[in-house]
């Protein structure tokens, strides 16, 4: 295992890269994975609409743990919606070059789709869906009972899965940052995936919410829960998010 890390760190030196797609003049492939425009879209309240306590930021970075015991409340929309602006909120954009959002990416590029395993969220079925990022909009994927056992069993059995009010999933779709960086893209993303779940985590100490990362799971199931290859879009880090205990 020693050897493989060491090889990918080598093989991803700027030495030994070859010359990107962009510098080759492909045309750029798209900054949000195509969706069936015929799906249910359940449209997000702006994330300036949500009431927020204030908050002194340096006090958000010290209370900041690893939460695994959540409450049995449900999460408002309002607050769904803040947590997912805050980790991919769009503030302009420049498709298909690149986005600026409230987390940095290299080159702006943002290789990371946001999936949600909702449990307890008001006013929307539980199940699996998709933040939509330039229409701000939730896209129902699997509402199937079911759902919550299977993504816990692909985070190897983790009960807080179960317990959350919800749970992102963050995947990649590798050729979105390769385009313009070759190989040295599967370093950044796993950059990114760090820079969104550190945004999660403070927003959510801003609500009064718990977050737990998880980086333990089974790559080929998660894929296959949110009908991604693998190979090309990879599921790359999770969290889990509820309302702290009193």
């Amino acid at each position: 295992m020693q050897f493989i890390g060491r090889q990918f760190m080598e093989k991803t030196r700027y030495l030994h890269l070859t010359p990107s797609d962009q510098q080759m003049g492909e045309t750029p492939p798209p900054l949000e994975k195509p969706y069936p425009h015929d799906g249910i879209r359940i449209r997000l309240q702006p994330a300036d609409q949500v009431f927020l306590p204030e908050h002194n930021l340096l006090d958000l970075i010290e209370s900041r743990r690893s939460i695994r015991t959540y409450s049995q409340k449900a999460l408002t929309q309002k607050e769904l919606a803040y947590l997912l602006w805050s980790t991919q909120g769009i503030m302009d954009s420049r498709a298909p070059y690149f986005t600026l959002r409230t987390v940095p990416s290299a080159g702006g590029r943002h290789a990371c789709e946001t999936y949600l395993l909702i449990n307890r969220v008001e006013g929307l079925t539980p199940g699996l869906y998709r933040y939509l990022a330039f229409s701000h909009e939730l896209l129902e994927i699997d509402t199937v009972s079911g759902i919550t056992d299977n993504v816990m069993a692909a985070c190897l059995g983790q009960p807080f899965v179960r317990s959350s009010a919800v749970t992102f999933i963050w995947s990649c779709i590798i050729y979105r940052m390769s385009w313009r960086y070759s190989e040295r893209a599967y370093r950044l993303v796993h950059l990114d995936a760090g820079h969104i779940c550190q945004n999660l985590y403070l927003a959510g100490e801003e609500i009064g919410c718990g977050t737990c990362a998880i980086g333990a799971f089974d790559d080929e199931e998660m894929a296959r829960i949110i009908g991604a290859d693998g190979v090309e879009e990879f599921v790359i880090y999770l969290a889990t998010v509820g309302k702290k205990k009193k």
